[in-house]
């Protein structure tokens, strides 16, 4: 076997990446749950750890072979007890989704009961829609966002748990601009006696660099992503105490997941190696200030905004009051168009199809990878209100795509 780079064993592939690598250096990404990772985290992903095949956990492999794997996973776990304060954590699921599937294995049985936020109102499909596995494996009943502030209605929550009595309460979000009083939730969960899951997939960064309120230790479990805000290699994290130990690794190997990617693994050490660097507290603030001065932007323009703003990392866009006839979908379509990806959203009470909402979702924690500002991001605002006011105006489209060049020269990507 001969080794030889992509390019030359695979032209087409290779056209492929340099054609992605081109295109996240010259757009703008604002996909909530999007990053851009080191060059280290890169390497990591791409090493040789990839050819290991390690199931089991360190020290109890199934496999020989697995010495630098143990010594990889133990890093990563040692260095997620150290950001979150955890008593225990499984690095090991493939994504936010899985590690959710490993604490459903662990303390459910088919037919238990579910307690989540809708979907539409900012809630996850692994939470318990109908498409997903958990709708079809759990009865699940849902709460919801009060629909005059934007909030998490938490009295709601609490009698909605009373009169279903669910076995688990789910919180955290996937669209939920507000920060979670998760001391609440886990009032509600001890009530009727049902465990707490704290969903933090999109808050993990903010959760560890202490500018959002934390879970652990308040809710029974915890998961989260690792490649959002954290900016880690790509999967999931479970957190949890001792006491669940054991039956979160067990659902986890061999209950969802055969062998680890060990390679993600690697990329997750090494990304939470760089959390754990006192300059990633300044990163995960300024994210948050960036998001308050894109919803301030936003806003100044004339477009209402879920909740009024924001307090981590994204702006929940309702486009029905001030453009009743336009949709997230051409909204995301245009702005896509000129640079600007983001995505259409469902909102809380929404009229439309979940394939074509009613609103859109942008985040900052790329644009703050990139060394974006307050400025830059109120520049970003505009650029966003200027499309969509005029989405199908071919010099609107061609004058936003003129400036999003300008600061994608400006604030360069993975030169």
């Amino acid at each position: 076997m001969s080794y030889e780079t992509v390019r030359e064993t695979d032209p087409t592939i290779a056209d492929a990446l340099a054609g992605e690598r081109r295109r996240q250096n010259e757009t703008l990404a604002m996909i909530a749950s999007e990053n851009h990772v080191s060059e280290a985290v890169l390497e990591a992903q791409g090493s040789e750890l990839t050819n290991n095949y390690a199931e089991g956990y360190p020290g109890e492999r199934y496999y020989g072979g697995c010495v630098y794997a143990d010594e990889v996973e133990s890093v990563a776990i040692e260095r997620a007890k150290e950001l979150w304060g955890a008593e225990h954590v499984n690095v090991q699921p493939h994504s936010g989704t899985q590690a959710n599937m490993g604490v459903y294995l662990a303390v459910l049985e088919p037919g238990d009961r579910i307690l989540s936020l809708d979907l539409t109102h900012g809630g996850h499909l692994s939470h318990g829609h109908p498409a997903n596995f958990t709708g079809q494996t759990y009865e699940v009943e849902q709460y919801e966002v009060d629909p005059e502030t934007g909030y998490i209605d938490y009295q709601g929550l609490r009698e909605t748990a009373e009169s279903f009595d669910p076995d688990i309460i789910v919180s955290g979000y996937s669209a939920y601009p507000r920060e979670v009083e998760w001391e609440r939730i886990q009032e509600a969960a001890e009530a009727v006696d049902a465990y707490h899951l704290a969903d933090i997939a999109h808050i993990t960064g903010l959760v560890a660099a202490g500018v959002h309120e934390s879970p652990v230790g308040v809710a029974d479990f915890v998961t989260g992503s690792t490649h959002k805000t954290i900016r880690a290699g790509r999967g999931g994290i479970i957190m949890c105490d001792e006491e669940h130990a054991d039956a979160v690794d067990s659902a986890v190997f061999p209950g969802a997941q055969g062998g680890p990617a060990m390679h993600n693994v690697a990329g997750k050490a090494v990304g939470f190696g760089e959390a754990l660097d006192p300059t990633f507290e300044t990163y995960a603030e300024q994210t948050v200030a960036n998001a308050q001065a894109l919803a301030d932007g936003l806003r100044e323009r004339g477009l209402s905004l879920v909740s009024g703003g924001t307090d981590n990392h994204l702006v929940l866009v309702d486009l029905r009051p001030s453009h009743p006839d336009t949709t997230g979908k051409e909204v995301e379509a245009a702005l896509e168009e000129a640079g600007l990806v983001l995505n259409a959203n469902t909102v809380p009470g929404e009229t439309r199809s979940p394939f074509n909402p009613s609103g859109i979702r942008a985040g900052t924690p790329a644009l703050t990878t990139r060394g974006f500002g307050e400025a830059a991001c109120r520049e970003v605002a505009d650029l966003i209100a200027d499309v969509v006011e005029a989405p199908d105006d071919e010099h609107v489209i061609a004058s936003v795509t003129d400036r999003v060049d300008t600061l994608t020269d400006e604030f360069r990507l993975y030169d």
